[in-house]
């Protein structure tokens, strides 16, 4: 145990505090459990560490990772124990899907120790989702999205802007690009920085090899993180990889399942649970009509990678603008937690009542315009007017 104290101790003296996620002032950190889902490379680990060193709860607090060796020899269960015979009575874990019958574990310290606050995370998102039918009735789940274009400002630049919600874009967007421009000077010079390399926090450590973290990341979700919540073989594996690379290289993508999976050599029903868990992995978007409902056998009506920096790091073809701008606002507008759905016409549907319409600074509303309640977002815009907004403006929506 006085191992994992040390640990912790170094851990928390590294820790720096000059920029935070916006999630972190949403979560209920006095509740009794909490879990923290999230893609890997997003921050969780670090949005833990953060909280703790910005609290004052001294030695009643202490993090470890479930796959440190300590746990070769040692349960998490009597761990727990321990700390809590100490006087401990916050613990944070993780790396929790490294640890086999980890939720078995957490139920048991929540149910038998009525005083003791439970914080959990894991890089596994789809083992968190599968465990989180048991601990449903006791955990209050979180999930840490992808960098927002405003949160990248801010940690690369240290560049401060408040969230906006969509309403508030929508009447104000002259005002706010106004003054976003009097600071940035050239907002669409930053913009295109975030679409390169700016969805994931790791950039600070580097730019040479980003795109290389990021395609060990995806190998690392398809081969070992899927195998653990999924039965898959290697063959599904590398049909995986190759319908990335497929998406990767669309314009913006409309499938045609069948045809998709004569190309990847499977059936149609294998694809379609494909597409279903590259989703739960946060790897891509799946976009679905809102009338035809939100089951696996409905096919999507498009599929987009989760953000723009996978289609940099995976395309061997260059940038499709009309892929990178829909993947960036679908990035955006779903991480801040609108609805969206496929319209009948134009890209974007939110909420069943806005219809968006995503292009170039010349883009015009051909499409819906006979829409009432329709939109613009236009790429290589600085400042708009009327229903036509920049596009980057809605890098400010969490």
């Amino acid at each position: 145990m006085k191992q994992l104290v040390r640990r912790y101790q170094n851990l928390l003296s590294g820790v720096q505090l000059d920029f935070e996620r916006a999630l972190s002032t949403k979560i209920n950190w006095q509740a009794r459990a909490i879990g923290i889902k999230g893609a890997r490379g997003t921050g969780k680990s670090t949005l833990m560490l953060q909280h703790l060193k910005s609290s004052d709860y001294g030695e009643k607090a202490i993090y470890f990772s479930l796959d440190d060796l300590y746990f070769k020899n040692n349960t998490l269960l009597e761990t727990g124990e321990t700390f809590y015979q100490a006087g401990g009575r916050k613990l944070f874990l993780d790396e929790v899907h490294k640890y086999p019958d980890w939720h078995r574990e957490i139920k048991n310290l929540y149910d038998f120790y009525p005083d003791l606050q439970i914080a959990f995370s894991g890089s596994s998102i789809l083992e968190l989702q599968k465990s989180s039918v048991d601990l449903s009735r006791r955990v209050l789940f979180y999930e840490l999205s992808a960098l927002s274009f405003r949160e990248f400002l801010h940690l690369n630049y240290n560049w401060t802007f408040p969230i906006y919600t969509f309403e508030h874009i929508q009447k104000n967007h002259v005002e706010i690009a106004r003054g976003l421009k009097q600071t940035l000077e050239s907002p669409l010079k930053f913009f295109q920085e975030f679409l390169t390399y700016g969805s994931y926090p790791f950039f600070k450590e580097g730019l040479d090899d980003y795109s290389f973290r990021l395609q060990q990341i995806i190998n690392i979700i398809i081969d070992y993180d899927l195998p653990e919540a999924k039965d898959i073989s290697v063959n599904t594996q590398n049909k995986l990889k190759k319908l990335l690379y497929v998406i990767s290289e669309s314009v913006p993508f409309t499938p045609n399942i069948s045809k998709l999976a004569a190309q990847i050599e499977t059936t149609r029903p294998i694809l379609l649970e494909m597409l279903h868990v590259l989703e739960e992995a946060r790897l891509i978007r799946n976009l679905r009509s809102s009338t035809k409902g939100i089951s696996l056998m409905n096919k999507p009506e498009k599929i987009l990678l989760s953000n723009a920096n996978l289609i940099k790091s995976l395309s061997e073809k260059g940038w499709n603008s009309g892929n990178i701008r829909e993947t960036f606002a679908l990035d955006q507008l779903q991480n801040s937690g609108t609805e969206v759905t496929h319209p009948a016409k134009g890209d974007f549907l939110l909420n069943g009542e806005i219809l968006l319409e995503i292009g170039g600074k010349n883009k015009t509303p051909t499409q819906i315009i006979h829409h009432e309640n329709h939109l613009v977002f236009s790429d290589e815009l600085e400042i708009g007017w009327g229903k036509q907004i920049p596009l980057y403006l809605l890098g400010f929506l969490y």
